[in-house]
């Protein structure tokens, strides 16, 4: 049997507009729903951050978050944690990811009620270091997700790795990342995909694959793609009625998607079978205790033989993610601060809006924007860094309304100066690029 478990990542940033919502909500996410509502044979694993949740919630999709409660009832789906602002967890303090990943938590069960019991954890850009195992432990999640070129040992297809870390047992899952860019980027279609699959078998027991990709792809970035691709492949799978759990190979597909692709027979045999990701625990053996190196998944071989593991979001070549993180450090900096200061009710106000604010400020989308790898966008870049010289200003009204010695705060307005220094750099740099 081969095994496949599919993971949809549903993510939008917090200053994304509420027209690019409403489209991408209409393009992809209803018709995702559609899909799995059509095939209940059908099976995922979703990853939705807590800040999209809120958003949907906030601008009507509750549809969408009902959509999904329902899959989760229904056994069709799983959910699993995360970040809630979709931050880079290992480029950000541990009680900053700690304090996002409870966040994510919270948030989530508030919207999608008790099904949302993730067993594993997808961290934001599948961004992984050593330093986040503790945290995503800690928040009894019993598997984590990384791209497959965080490997670092033969690549398992009939058992599961566990990470080596004391006193922790958390099973780690490699996204196989070529058959997944190839559904992505187009490069394969439903029949294909089907053919990819049945090759893996050799015969000799029971095998697993995981894709992973953004949930955008499907009807948002590529147009039709929830139907085109994602129909066709659970059409061609579902399950013969004489026989209970194994594949079809052929069956003709509903009228209306016949409109939009010609049906292609998959080659060769073998029998798929579709899971969740923590289907996969109760199947396959443990095998060996790893160290996955650090990733995401978008790095390359070279880029980590470089040291440069996140390349996306803190580039070591890139001037504007250099300045971004300084402005970010010296944010959190701040905040922390004003939070240890505040000593009276109005300080303790100002220094509530300034955590408030600060959490959406980690954010990664911009500094993706600013990867030019190939991505630029001055107006992402420039919400990113608003978000965070509100946090200062919050932060400082926090520190000069509050008791602390006056040296402290004559420190932190220089801290001040610094960032707004800092911030001109990044606008001057946008201005002239």
């Amino acid at each position: 049997m081969i095994y496949w478990a599919p993971l949809f990542h549903f993510y939008q940033p917090p200053t994304q507009t509420p027209a690019v919502l409403m489209k991408v909500a209409n393009e992809s996410y209803r018709p995702i729903l559609a899909v799995f509502d059509e095939f209940p044979h059908a099976r995922a694993t979703f990853n939705i951050n807590g800040v999209l949740s809120e958003m949907l919630g906030l601008y009507g999709y509750t549809d969408v978050l009902s959509g999904m409660r329902k899959l989760a009832e229904a056994g069709q789906v799983e959910f699993t944690g995360s970040g809630k602002f979709h931050p880079i967890l290992p480029l950000i303090p541990a009680d900053e990811a700690e304090r996002q990943i409870l966040l994510n938590q919270n948030t989530n069960r508030d919207f999608l009620g008790v099904v949302y019991q993730p067993r594993g954890f997808f961290p934001p850009e599948m961004c992984y270091s050593r330093d986040i195992v503790k945290p995503v432990a800690a928040s009894r999640h019993e598997w984590i997700i990384t791209s497959g070129i965080a490997c670092p040992v033969a690549w398992p297809m009939d058992v599961i790795h566990t990470i080596d870390y004391p006193d922790e047992e958390v099973a780690v899952f490699f996204r196989d990342d070529i058959l997944s860019n190839k559904i992505s980027f187009k490069d394969v279609d439903g029949p294909g995909f089907i053919e990819h699959l049945q090759q893996l078998h050799q015969g000799e027991g029971d095998v697993y694959v995981i894709t992973a990709m953004d949930a955008e792809t499907f009807g948002h970035h590529i147009p039709h793609w929830d139907k085109l691709f994602l129909s066709q492949v659970y059409e061609t799978l579902t399950p013969d009625a004489d026989a209970p759990g194994m594949m079809r190979e052929q069956k003709p597909l509903a009228d209306q998607h016949r409109k939009l692709f010609e049906y292609g027979e998959p080659a060769g045999k073998g029998d798929i079978k579709i899971v969740t990701i923590s289907q996969l625990l109760e199947i396959f053996p443990r095998g060996q205790k790893i160290n996955p190196r650090p990733s995401s998944w978008s790095t390359s071989a070279d880029d980590i033989n470089m040291g440069n593991y996140y390349p996306l979001w803190k580039d070591k070549n890139n001037p504007v993610h250099t300045m971004q993180w300084q402005h970010l450090d010296l944010t959190i900096d701040m905040v922390h601060k004003a939070l240890e200061c505040a000593d009276n009710p109005l300080s303790i106000q100002f220094a509530t809006q300034a955590r408030e604010t600060l959490d959406p400020a980690l954010h990664s989308c911009q500094f993706w924007w600013a990867s030019k790898k190939p991505m630029w966008n001055m107006n992402m870049i420039y919400k990113g860094m608003t978000l965070q010289r509100d946090a200062i200003l919050n932060a400082y009204k926090a520190l000069t309304l509050s008791g602390c010695q006056p040296e402290v705060k004559k420190e932190y307005y220089y801290r001040v100066v610094a960032g707004r220094h800092i911030f001109d750099q990044i606008t001057d740099y946008l201005y002239m690029d």
